[in-house]
C-alpha cells in the first residue's frame, strides 16, 4: 500500500493558478500511476488527470486540457497538478489516487485506483 497526502489547495479568483502536490509514502511511488480526480458538492467524483509511470505519458479530461498539467517526482515522492487560468466550475474537493500498473499505462476510472488521499479543498471564485 502506498498513503497519499494532498496538499496546495485553497482560494483562488478565476483566471489564476493553484499548484496542488501529492506526497506519497510507504511503497515506491515508482511503482503506481498515479490520477487526480475531483468532487463537487451534489455531483460524481470526475476524473481529471492521470500520469503514467514513466512520467512520459499524461491523460487530461477534456474539461482541463491546456489549463491544468500533470507531473510526477519520483525521487520526491510527488506528483502535482498545475492548475492554470482556473475557473469557477474548477470548485471542486481534488483527491490524488495511485495504482499499481505496468510501466506505460495510466487510469481514468476511479475504480481503477485503489489509493486515495483525503483530498484538499479548491474555490475559485468569480
Amino acid at each position: 500500500q502506498v498513503q497519499l497526502v494532498e496538499s496546495g489547495g485553497g482560494l483562488a479568483q478565476a483566471g489564476g493558478s493553484l499548484r496542488l502536490s501529492c506526497a506519497a509514502s510507504g511503497r515506491p511511488f515508482s511503482l503506481y500511476t498515479v490520477g487526480w480526480f475531483r468532487q463537487a458538492p451534489g455531483k460524481e467524483r470526475e476524473f481529471v488527470a492521470a500520469i503514467d509511470r514513466s512520467g512520459y505519458t499524461t491523460h487530461l479530461a477534456d474539461s482541463v486540457k491546456g489549463r491544468f498539467s500533470i507531473s510526477r517526482d519520483d525521487a520526491k515522492n510527488t506528483a502535482n497538478l498545475q492548475m492554470n487560468s482556473l475557473k469557477p466550475e474548477d470548485t471542486a474537493n481534488y483527491f490524488c489516487a495511485a495504482a499499481l500498473s505496468t510501466w506505460t499505462h495510466y487510469y481514468t476510472r476511479a475504480s481503477e485506483f485503489d489509493n486515495w488521499g483525503q483530498g484538499t479543498q479548491v474555490t475559485v471564485s468569480s
